[in-house]
């Protein structure tokens, strides 16, 4: 079933090597996500980019170098707004992002 709505979309941008008490600090954004109920959350490495300090992160001549994550999590605005303290305590370099969304929702019926 299609269930339309507007939503909102938070993104966060962070170091591949950046941690949350001694764990990679995107996998427990996700999980932070799960645990407080957000509807969906995912991780997506980049390939390339540079931030704040203007450092371009890349892969060169084989070479791995910190690569940049961005987790994105959609939910209803409101829910969102809810989380973001539990980002301010966990992002300590790094950029949040934030904008409206249409959401057409596919659910399972194996629930």
């Amino acid at each position: 079933m299609k269930i339309p709505s507007d939503g909102q979309m938070l993104r966060v941008f962070v170091d591949e090597d950046d941690e949350w008490e001694g764990k990679p600090l995107y996998q427990e954004i996700v999980r932070a996500a799960r645990n407080n109920g957000l509807a969906g959350a995912t991780a997506i490495r980049g390939m390339m980019g540079y931030g704040a300090n203007s450092l371009i992160h890349a892969v060169r001549n084989g070479i791995v170098d910190t690569l940049p994550i961005v987790v994105e999590i959609v939910d209803k605005e409101e829910n969102i707004k809810k989380f973001i303290p539990t980002l301010d305590k966990m992002v300590k370099e790094g950029l949040i992002t934030l904008e409206k969304v249409q959401v057409i929702a596919y659910r399972s019926s194996k629930v």
